[in-house]
Formats: C-alpha cells, structure tokens, sequence
C-alpha cells in the first residue's frame, strides 16, 4: 500500500467508528484523539479493525505510535507495504 492509500485506510476505518465524525478537517500533525474527541474504546476499535481487516497487530506499547495521522502512516507503513 501507499501512503496515501494508507491514510484512505485510516480515514476509512474513523468514519466507520464515528459516523458522524468529519474527517476531511483533521489537522495530520494534530492528536486525533483531540480533534475527533475519540475516547479509549474508539481508540481500541480502531486498533481490533486493523486487525480484523489487516491482520496488523498493534502491540499495546505501540499505541502511542498511532496518535497523529501521519504517526498512523509512519507506523503502518512497513507492516503494510505488501498488501
């Protein structure tokens, strides 16, 4: 995957958690948890989509990886580069 696509998979995966969430603003730079007011549970369902969808495991001590963006991209990135 590209990066682009990657943050389309990002993106994508929000929306679905957040329905009424708007994405189209998010600052890549900024906390999405700040921005899209995302509590822990939707933190973690983002974390068991990827999984689900990707089969990317996240290991609790890399959720602090996963808190831009474009951390997500960086993060996600060599482990989804074959997909």
């Amino acid at each position: 995957m590209t990066r682009d696509q990657i943050r389309d998979t990002v993106v994508g995966i929000i929306n679905e958690i957040l329905p009424d969430g708007d994405c189209s603003g998010v600052d890549p730079d900024k906390k999405l948890r700040e921005q899209l007011e995302l509590d822990s549970m939707d933190f973690l369902d983002i974390v068991m989509e990827l999984r689900k969808k990707y089969r990317i495991e996240v290991p609790e001590a890399d959720y602090g990886r996963l808190a831009t963006l474009n951390s997500c991209i960086e993060y996600l990135e060599p482990k989804m580069k074959s997909l």
